[in-house]
């Protein structure tokens, strides 16, 4: 018997005959090919210089050796950016899912994917209504939020973290000898 060949439809898509839409890919800049390749002897690259010349490119802020102007200006006061706390902000609305006297703090959070990535603590708002109990566990908790949980018969335990600087501030306390008056000479 012969082996029947499974003919395909024109519009069925296979690995073999995927393509870019018609448009999307253009065709690549050739450089440095010739006076005939429709660039020109320079390639587009002009006339010398240090931007002509093969790994001739300049960092960001380079002005040719003049002063930058980051450089020339004054760096003055403080910024309190590096300090600055961040937090996953939750809606009393969304936390509608748990169920009646369950605990709602970080981990269950991020396994209901209500928080994300990196903060530094969890602040619950009072955006919505809370039909049931639950025990919170925050960082921070805005009033209305406090007194609807409340009204609804949850309960608020606020979670203390502590930050990288507040960790190596108690480990070297602890190391720290006590210096007494007796012990001075």
């Amino acid at each position: 018997m012969k082996a029947e060949t499974r003919k395909e439809k024109p519009s069925e898509l296979r690995l073999h005959n995927l393509r870019p839409r018609p448009g999307a890919r253009h065709r690549v800049k050739r450089l440095g090919c010739g006076e005939s390749s429709g660039h020109g002897k320079t390639s587009g690259k002009g006339h010398k210089g240090q931007k002509a010349r093969s790994g001739g490119s300049l960092r960001l802020g380079f002005e040719g050796g003049q002063m930058p102007l980051i450089r020339r200006l004054p760096k003055r006061g403080f910024n309190n950016a590096a300090f600055h706390k961040r937090y996953a902000i939750v809606n009393l609305s969304d936390l509608k899912d748990f169920k009646s006297g369950s605990v709602v703090n970080e981990e269950s959070l991020r396994a209901a994917n209500l928080v994300r990535g990196k903060f530094d603590g969890i602040k619950i708002l009072g955006g919505g209504e809370l039909k049931h109990g639950l025990t919170i566990e925050a960082e921070k908790i805005s009033a209305s939020a406090r007194e609807k949980v409340e009204k609804a018969g949850g309960s608020i335990a606020e979670a203390k973290r502590l930050g990288t600087v507040g960790a190596h501030q108690q480990d070297a306390d602890a190391i720290k000898p006590k210096r007494t008056k007796a012990g001075k000479k």
